[in-house]
């Protein structure tokens, strides 16, 4: 079963608008299943092809004439050889929509792209799952917690099913496991392991220990929704700052991990300046964390920070799937613990958000949000929470339903 990606109509902006477009994301996210179904009318080459692949490296040349665009060329990054001949291909042409690149090791496919292919090429982050596209919702505006954007959204809310929320944080939001309940959850992360480090990692990085890689990630996943705190992860895993610090940009770099930067303006001087991790697959998360069942997960210590995260992972994918590639969001926290969990910032408008994993929000729930009114024009804001009802709470802030996300 096929389910619409809200970033199709993302695929057909940029590719009237650039020579190439590359989709990228985390490795079985769907970038294959969506371009192949899109783009079922031109021409496909995987180059996870032994023969293909040898073919693109050692006759680079004549490869794109045998090959001619407009072409989708699938795991780009295995014969870098080909960015030349893009590059020359466009600039002779000068036509829009001539090639479409996917690929899962972000580091090859980002620097070949900077060198050859800037200003030629749109680009689009793919994450998997969001509720909205596994619930139908045609609905693919950007989150943004304002009047115009409720109005459209309610029209296709549905009905918020409590515990098919905390299966979805659990189970995850990978393609693979939502469209097919009967596959086991850890045999899917455990094979997804396997291969990210075995095909990305150890090619990429040069990982000497990929056990303690892999326990880096357990580590990381432990304080998902927390002050990154990169000395005390490194001495968990008994590796150096350095090193923990470069396996961080690996799992950032390939969207494993968000990294969500503190808000900082000249009014916020007694902010933090940490960021904080989140897991951008709760799924991923909580198979390192060893949340074996969705009732230890919903129950146990971390199910604030899981929620946490699953809501800022959603509100994430409305930005890529239209193309955002840095979307404008923060936290605040300051040296008083005063703490906002998200602040959008938008055309110099700051809308704060607090999230619940409860669904009995109270007036108290709102107080951190008039924290935003010291430092910055304030918009409207709310709580993200459990609760199954669109409510104004207080002034312009409302109780939100996270399946209105």
């Amino acid at each position: 079963m096929y389910i619409t990606r809200h970033a199709e109509e993302t695929i057909d902006q940029l590719s009237k608008q650039f020579g190439a477009v590359l989709v990228t994301g985390p490795r079985q996210s769907g970038k294959t299943t969506m371009l192949s179904k899109k783009l079922n009318s031109i021409s496909y080459i995987s180059l996870d092809d032994n023969i293909i692949r040898t073919a693109a490296i050692e006759n680079t040349n004549t490869f794109l004439k045998d090959n001619p665009p407009p072409l989708f060329l699938d795991e780009v990054q295995k014969a870098p050889e080909l960015f030349p001949q893009i590059k020359i291909s466009l600039d002779s042409s000068h036509k829009k929509g001539q090639f479409f690149l996917s690929g899962s090791q972000q580091f090859k496919m980002m620097k070949h792209v900077s060198e050859s292919l800037a200003g030629r090429v749109g680009i689009l982050n793919l994450l998997g799952f969001s509720l909205r596209e596994t619930s139908g919702v045609m609905n693919r505006n950007s989150f943004i917690p304002t009047e115009d954007y409720f109005s459209e959204r309610s029209k296709e809310a549905g009905n918020l099913d409590y515990d098919g929320v905390w299966s979805r944080i659990w189970r995850g939001s990978m393609p693979e496991l939502c469209t097919n309940p009967d596959y086991n959850w850890q045999m899917f992360y455990g094979s997804y392991m396997t291969t990210y480090i075995e095909r990305d990692v150890r090619d990429l990085a040069q990982v000497g220990d990929e056990l303690k890689f892999s326990r880096f990630m357990s580590v990381m996943a432990a304080r998902n929704g927390q002050l990154l705190n990169l000395q005390s992860a490194a001495n968990d895993v008994g590796i150096s700052q350095p090193t923990a610090s470069r396996w961080l940009s690996i799992l950032i770099a390939s969207h494993i991990v968000y990294l969500l930067q503190p808000f900082s303006n000249n009014r916020t001087s007694r902010a933090i300046k940490t960021p904080k991790v989140y897991f951008l697959d709760t799924g991923l998360a909580a198979y390192l964390c060893r949340w074996n069942t969705v009732e230890t997960l919903k129950h146990g210590a971390m199910a604030g920070e899981f929620f946490e995260a699953f809501v800022l992972s959603e509100i994430i994918k409305s930005y890529y799937n239209r193309g955002i590639l840095e979307p404008p969001l923060y936290f605040y926290r300051d040296k008083d613990q005063k703490e906002i969990d998200i602040i959008i910032e938008e055309n110099g408008i700051l809308y704060p958000l607090e999230i619940k994993k409860h669904a009995d929000p109270g007036v108290h729930d709102f107080d951190n949000l008039k924290i935003v009114d010291r430092f910055g024009v304030r918009g409207s804001g709310g709580v993200i929470c459990m609760y199954d009802r669109l409510l104004t709470m207080s002034g312009q802030d409302r109780v939100i339903p996270v399946n209105y996300l």
